[in-house]
């Protein structure tokens, strides 16, 4: 197989000007005869790019999470680095856009768009008319055309609820935040929250006054819907809770550390996302842990694939978590 020394060889140009010439980089000062000409020897030659090598600019990187729920919940910050990250490592020039910068500020140009947050219907079909190549992380929207990332939230629900019943626990509750419809703004429950309910009601185990659910994951509202629950249940606690988010969980250990009540010895809890503090405390937290980093590294081979290779059939790709086992439930 021919390589860049050998093409640069041939033509008599420079393994720096036929390297950059080969990997789209316009900011290269040569004339259109010179690329071409590089280009065609590379191509009688049996040239191939070497997968990831490849420069893409342009990529719309819709930011749709505000300062304050990245703020509540760092999980979105983390995607966010992460992402910027592995970006830059393989030569994809993001350019960020912020919800409050208004959709009309994408740019026309853009090759391909990734997006964290929710969009408005409105929205989708104005970055639909700019490209075609499209990859949402962590939701879902219009899975018929445009591609997702998404942590597989309802087999960690349902994993949780076995684990609790493995341990002999025969009632568990549900601690969780309310969704909101982007187009209406009206409440709606979370995948999490619906997976708990079917999984609870087939087994005939459903107790409405054993779930929990707050207007959004703060540990604030864990702490207070905690403290509710303690006041109004006393001892007629669940002996186990299934909890949305980590955030919420601290907010709840920290409730039940208050009133003295031993966690796991009386009430356990498992929550997803497994954001740095849960580790420190009391007791540890046992979480999910998502895997952002190949949540990321998928998103962009997505993008890369519908670019380079040409690929138009969307895709959903659910990523799986992993139990991370800490004192705040038996020991596995």
């Amino acid at each position: 197989m021919a390589t860049i020394r050998d093409i640069a060889k041939k033509s008599g140009y420079s393994i720096t000007t036929v390297s950059r010439v080969l990997n789209n980089d316009n900011n290269l000062s040569v004339s259109d005869d010179t690329r071409e000409k590089i280009k065609a020897i590379a191509e009688e030659m049996g040239y191939k790019k070497k997968q990831g090598i490849t420069q893409l600019n342009n990529v719309a990187f819709l930011y749709w999470i505000s300062n304050e729920e990245e703020l509540e919940d760092v999980y979105f910050k983390g995607i966010r680095t992460e992402l910027e990250k592995q970006a830059e490592q393989r030569k994809i020039e993001l350019i960020r856009y912020h919800q409050k910068d208004g959709i009309e500020k994408i740019d026309k140009n853009s090759s391909a768009f990734i997006a964290i947050g929710k969009l408005t219907d409105r929205e989708i079909k104005y970055l639909e008319e700019i490209t075609p190549h499209g990859v949402f992380l962590n939701t879902s929207r219009d899975p018929q055309n445009l591609d997702s990332v998404l942590p597989d939230l309802k087999l960690m629900t349902e994993y949780m609820i076995q684990f609790f019943e493995e341990c002999g626990y025969e009632r568990i509750g549900f601690i969780g935040a309310m969704d909101y419809d982007v187009e209406t703004k009206e409440p709606i429950p979370q995948l999490r929250e619906i997976t708990f309910r079917n999984y609870q009601r087939e087994r005939n185990k459903l107790r409405e006054e054993d779930i929990l659910i707050v207007p959004s994951s703060t540990v604030k509202n864990g702490y207070q819907i905690a403290l509710q629950a303690i006041e109004k249940m006393g001892d007629d606690l669940p002996e186990a809770f299934v909890v949305a988010t980590d955030p919420l969980a601290i907010g709840a250990l920290q409730a039940f550390n208050e009133k003295q009540i031993p966690i796991p010895q009386r009430v356990a809890f498992f929550s997803i996302n497994n954001i740095s503090v849960t580790k420190y405390v009391s007791p540890p937290l046992t979480t999910f842990h998502i895997d952002i980093p190949t949540m990321c590294e998928t998103g962009l081979d997505l993008i890369t694939e519908r670019l380079f290779k040409n690929r138009t059939t969307a895709k959903t790709v659910y990523i799986q978590g992993t139990p991370i086992f800490r004192k705040s439930t038996p020991a596995k």
